[in-house]
């Protein structure tokens, strides 16, 4: 297995499994990737009702009835509820049905902008977010970033003081390719770690980044913050490990992928760490 697929494998078993009730999309990783403005360019954007298109030929007949009666579902009267009762009951069709994330975020995403509900619309961005996290694609990964960051505006206009949602705006601005001046997004998020050192949602979003760039002592440093408050978080140590891999420091590559494979019992996780590990030898 490349070096660039081990984490990504690693993590879609034994770390954000939930995610991957909707259905692992997500291509594998390349031995050493461009950076994915420049590798995904020319790619066309990834628009909503071309994912939708796409996701209805899958219903079948009596599905698909049921898709059209929902979102033919709004009449007179009160329109603004109507339409938040039918962006959920999409979202809980797609989810539940086809187990599809996208549908399912999406609708979402649109039923907290209506609800104006700071808790909504960020546990809606924090959908898109955390799959963002461990998307490949550079142009899923726009289309991610941009509907996250939507929604964390719209939270911040109801709590400017939320770092939560500084924090995962900056995310969309570092990992996303949302605009041509990344520091846009690194400098709330490394003033807010810099204030406080212990938030580590700020600190892990700065090594992601870091990591992304290839600067990867940056990122290293970052993990290992977490990693010495929260020893236990494996998806910390596998970046660890991955970070010091792509740096070409086989010997504390090793030492990091043995740590993770102590920490997990599933045999083709172990399997691949292995493999990762003889081949540094």
């Amino acid at each position: 297995m490349k070096k660039q697929q081990v984490i990504l494998s690693i993590i879609s078993v034994v770390v954000i499994g939930s995610l991957f009730l909707f259905g692992n999309t997500i291509p594998p990783k390349k031995d050493n990737p461009k950076p994915p403005m420049a590798a995904n360019a020319s790619k066309p954007e990834i628009l909503f009702k071309d994912i939708l298109e796409k996701a209805k030929k899958r219903l079948t007949e009596e599905q698909a009835l049921r898709v059209t009666k929902i979102e033919n579902s709004v009449t007179r009267g009160d329109v603004k509820d109507q339409q938040i009762k039918m962006y959920h009951q999409l979202a809980t069709f797609w989810k539940d049905s086809l187990h599809l994330f996208e549908p399912y975020a999406t609708y979402t995403a649109e039923a907290a902008k209506l609800e104006s509900s700071e808790k909504n619309l960020t546990f809606a961005a924090h959908l898109f977010l955390d799959k963002l996290f461990i998307e490949d694609d550079g142009s899923m990964q726009h289309w991610l970033a941009n509907n996250a960051k939507v929604l964390f505006e719209q939270a911040l206009q109801l709590n400017p003081t939320n770092d939560s949602s500084k924090i995962g705006l900056g995310a969309c601005y570092i990992l996303g390719n949302v605009s041509d001046n990344p520091m846009q997004g690194i400098l709330p998020v490394r003033e807010i770690a810099q204030k406080n050192p212990s938030n580590f949602f700020a600190q892990y979003i700065l090594g992601l980044g870091g990591k992304k760039s290839g600067q990867y002592d940056k990122a290293i440093e970052r993990f290992s913050i977490i990693n010495k408050a929260n020893p236990e978080n494996l998806e910390i140590v596998l970046h660890l490990a991955e970070c010091y891999d792509l740096k070409g420091d086989r010997k504390n590559a090793i030492v990091w992928y043995n740590i993770v494979r102590g920490k997990i019992n599933n045999p083709k996780a172990v399997k691949e760490i292995t493999d990762r590990i003889d081949k540094l030898k």
